[in-house]
């Protein structure tokens, strides 16, 4: 009840689970262990976030955890849309510092996972939207990190322009790639 399409980063998958609707509205099993396992994606989610930006052009991200407190993500929305980004921050991978992004947003009811080693942000393309997802770890403040999301070594092209953009400041501040603590290769899920 779910499909599953690899995107151009290994490991990072678009996963759009089914929908059924009639005139009363629609219903959807949004996740469910065993199809995951079905799936090969062996996967055990401890946490639930939910965030609501009220602006269009609000940029989350690049965030990411220190392993031992990796976290792979499970990513939909249910209100608005978004340009999701995944980078490899996997020291030593042939596409280490390579980005990918899709658009995920309520129309579509698609999902993106993003599994350790990947830093991972989005970008709001609509007034209202909320971004819901899943996590394979708690959140540890002693393991958060971040990357710029103007970084030129990634080059990460967003749809909407820098001074468009409301950013916290701790993504203000946030390193370069360069500069950042990353993953090796092997403490990813590969």
């Amino acid at each position: 009840m779910l499909e599953v399409k690899t995107l151009a980063l290994d490991g990072v998958l678009e996963i759009t689970p089914k929908k059924f609707g009639d005139d009363r509205g629609f219903f959807s099993e949004t996740y469910n262990a065993a199809r995951f396992t079905e799936a090969g994606l062996n996967l055990t989610f401890v946490q639930d976030n939910h965030s609501l930006s009220a602006a269009k052009g609000v940029l989350r991200g690049l965030h990411y955890q220190l392993s031992p407190r990796a976290q792979d993500k499970l990513v939909r929305v249910v209100r608005g849309s978004i340009v999701d980004v995944a980078v490899d921050i996997r020291k030593g991978s042939p596409t280490f510092g390579q980005w990918l992004a899709l658009e995920l947003s309520a129309h579509k009811w698609n999902q993106i996972l993003v599994p350790k080693g990947f830093a991972h942000g989005f970008m709001t393309l609509e007034e209202n939207t909320e971004v819901v997802y899943k996590v394979t770890d708690y959140y540890s403040p002693e393991h958060d990190r971040s990357i710029r999301f103007d970084d030129p070594q990634i080059g990460i092209e967003w749809p909407i322009a820098a001074d468009q953009i409301q950013l916290s400041e701790k993504d203000r501040a946030a390193p370069s790639l360069a500069d950042a603590e990353v993953f090796t290769f092997n403490e990813g899920t590969f």
